[in-house]
């Protein structure tokens, strides 16, 4: 674990911008991290958050999956991300495919969907009960306006070891009922999630460098400031590891030429796979 925690930082370290990382080794149970409880711009990594809080109010009997949802003209304006925006408004979907859709794409217009069904409130209070300590949900979805000088209190903020937090805590959830209940959901709805999560099609960051038929279930984001990732890689069906990574004041341009947000991709897929090929699973041997 030293000599991975050591291969993790140098990779930060060759980079002009911030980065911070949380790493879980499921193998060992080992934790380790980078500036981790440092609140960084959340990007669309708040997403599950949102995901676990309205499957919570689903298992309270407050929402249901098979609901109707039905898509309003107004729900797109000053939508950036997702799929919906392009699509003409006059149909209804369920609060299950408005839930994917907002994971697996990152649909906005699906988020709005869920944002008037779960509130602000709600989903900070959720964060606070299970220990996300550095986490604040400012906004509903993102303005389309947002500088990139922007600052922290103008955007939801998460830190590193919070979303690893979160992540640990739906897997543990989905074989453990009193872990699932800090949740506020069942251990179905737990698994559920990491189905939801390993559907994601949006795979240029922590996924782009592992093998193609990894599974990881994970949700990415696009901020202003920099890109982040994070979720849980498995190997031969067995959960690996967990890690997140957050950058931040990535520059529009590197000095080789290309885009920051190039560099931030790749930062993000190069810790992954450090994590990949520096985690032996030893557990048929154990």
């Amino acid at each position: 674990m030293q000599a991975l925690v050591a291969r993790l930082n140098a990779i930060c370290e060759e980079q002009p911008y911030v980065t911070a990382w949380y790493l879980k080794n499921l193998v060992t149970g080992e934790e380790a991290d980078r500036d981790g409880h440092v609140p960084f711009p959340s990007g669309s990594t708040r997403k599950t958050a949102i995901m676990m809080t309205v499957l919570r109010a689903v298992n309270q009997g407050r929402l249901f999956l098979n609901a109707p949802i039905f898509y309003e003209e107004r729900l797109r304006e000053g939508v950036m991300s997702g799929t919906f925006k392009y699509l003409t408004p006059g149909f209804s979907i369920t609060l299950r495919d408005a839930l994917v859709q907002m994971i697996i794409v990152s649909d906005n217009v699906c988020t709005a969907m869920l944002m008037e069904r779960v509130s602000l409130d709600e989903i900070n209070e959720f964060c606070r009960a299970i220990g996300m300590k550095n986490t604040v949900h400012r906004t509903s979805v993102p303005r389309p306006d947002m500088p990139a000088n922007h600052t922290l209190d103008e955007v939801t903020t998460i830190s590193a070891c919070d979303q690893g937090l979160l992540y640990d805590l739906i897997l543990r959830g989905c074989t453990d009922a009193a872990v699932a209940d800090k949740l506020g959901c069942s251990p179905e709805q737990c698994a559920f999630a990491i189905e939801v999560l390993s559907w994601q099609k949006l795979r240029t960051k922590m996924a782009s460098q592992l093998p193609a038929d990894a599974k990881v279930a994970h949700k990415g984001g696009t901020g202003k400031r920099g890109r982040m990732d994070g979720g849980i890689v498995f190997r031969d069906g067995r959960p690996l590891f967990i890690m997140t990574g957050y950058t931040d004041q990535v520059p529009l341009e590197m000095p080789d030429g290309l885009p920051g947000y190039v560099s931030a991709f790749n930062t993000l897929g190069r810790l992954a796979r450090a994590c990949w090929d520096g985690i032996e699973d030893r557990r048929d041997n154990a």
